[in-house]
């Protein structure tokens, strides 16, 4: 006989599928109305949503602190912590991230490429959207904002699913959102989220292929390899950031020492912070110690190969699983290497293709790094906490892709997008 327990347990599955069902629904037709919507009506909802954020920002804070309330309970680490709060410059930056995606030109209807045929036909390509994108996402609120403002823009609808530690903000933000596009007089269906924190629903999410196109996950190792492993949809991964800074031989010393102390320290828990600093041989006496003295004062733990622990007594031993581990804490591994081919060498075998960087004044080296280096971004001479879609001028990005179809690094407005060709002719048939 089944049990009343495991009976409910069935209705609420059922009555869950119902949902997610019709969630999906709403998300397909408010998608055909965006792809063809006015490029200022999509303006006008992101800028609505903007004065939005900023009018509620003492509800958002106020759903903020019950969810790291929450969090603190469940013993989240101080990386997951720093990635949940919002504080009133945070929110303002969600707020100013929504007005600059508005002032963007509309990605929708670029004409990529046209020519014509001998035969009179006149090909063009030209940008279209995705259609729903599916984003699953941990801890951050803020990816709620600039999630839905980057698809809007793009003409794309969302369907969001933040971490279960963010349900609260994320909601707060969500209103906010369907505000700005309830002004703007477009689907309030257009941004909508998995109204629940049960991990089922995302099971559910990753079969939706009659009303999801694409599947963006944005989160630590557990989350990709189950979204990989569970979707029957296309997947437009966001991976940790295994980075790497790599000071060569013709590195300014002062250069260096600024660069690797705010790579790795100046916010530990995101995927740009440098993870693991690689030190050409010859610099190692003249270049590393004043490198680490640096990170030590600001209370970076040190792990280091034989080379580096003969030089400071307060580097421990770094094991093999160092060299391939993301911290998102105040660590960092450091291994001394034999030239730029050697750091290459080593960044390709045990980096995430997510950012990597070479300091240096020698061009030569500079260009064997940046052409060899197999990653999203590469960098010279700058910190990898530049790896960021605002930092690069797109307003927000919904995560740094390294996978190498589709899109790669910051995907913003423009990368949430594909295209259709379109031939005109005049009656030819072909022979």
């Amino acid at each position: 006989m089944t049990g009343a327990g495991t009976t409910g347990a069935a209705v609420l599955r059922n009555d869950l599928a119902a949902d997610m069902a019709a969630l999906g629904a709403a998300a397909r037709a408010a998608a055909e109305q965006l792809a063809t919507a006015d490029s200022e009506a999509k303006a006008e909802a992101l800028r609505a949503a903007a004065r939005a954020v900023r009018a509620n920002e003492a509800a958002i804070l106020e759903a903020n602190r019950a969810d790291m309330a929450a969090a603190r309970d469940k013993g989240l680490t101080p990386a997951l912590l720093d990635r949940l709060e919002l504080n009133p410059d945070r929110v303002e930056a969600m707020a100013a991230g929504l007005e600059q995606i508005a002032d963007f030109p509309d990605p929708i209807g670029r004409t990529l490429g046209e020519w014509e045929r001998p035969n009179g036909l006149a090909i063009a390509k030209v940008a279209v959207p995705l259609g729903v994108i599916g984003i699953i996402y941990e801890s951050r609120p803020n990816v709620t904002a600039d999630a839905g403002g980057l698809c809007l823009k793009s003409g794309n609808a969302a369907i969001l699913r933040g971490g279960s530690e963010s349900f609260a903000s994320s909601g707060a933000i969500l209103e906010c959102l369907q505000q700005g596009l309830a002004e703007a007089s477009l689907p309030e269906a257009a941004i909508q989220r998995v109204p629940t924190s049960d991990r089922a629903a995302v099971g559910m999410l990753l079969t939706m292929s009659d009303s999801v196109d694409i599947i963006i996950p944005r989160g630590g190792k557990g989350l990709i390899e189950r979204v990989y492993a569970e979707s029957k949809i296309p997947v437009l991964a966001h991976l940790e950031g295994l980075c790497h800074t790599y000071v060569d031989r013709a590195a300014d010393p002062a250069m260096a020492r600024r660069l690797v102390v705010n790579a790795k320290m100046r916010r530990t828990g995101i995927c740009g912070a440098t993870e693991t600093l690689l030190v050409d041989r010859p610099v190692v006496e003249s270049h590393l110690p004043a490198i680490l003295d640096d990170l030590a004062a600001a209370g970076c733990a040190l792990r280091g190969d034989q080379a580096t622990q003969a030089l400071d007594e307060r580097v421990i031993a770094a094991t093999s699983e160092d060299w391939d581990t993301e911290y998102l804490a105040p660590i960092l591994s450091i291994k001394v290497v034999d030239g730029v081919d050697e750091a290459v060498a080593h960044i390709n075998r045990h980096g995430s293709h997510h950012t990597e960087a070479i300091v240096t004044e020698d061009s030569a080296a500079a260009e064997r790094f940046l052409e060899r280096v197999d990653a999203g971004i590469v960098m010279l001479n700058a910190s990898t906490q530049f790896a960021d879609g605002g930092e690069f001028g797109m307003g927000a990005e919904i995560g740094i892709s390294t996978g190498k179809l589709h899109a790669r690094g910051p995907v913003g407005a423009e990368q949430l997008t594909s295209y259709k060709y379109i031939v005109r002719g005049a009656g030819q048939a072909r022979p």
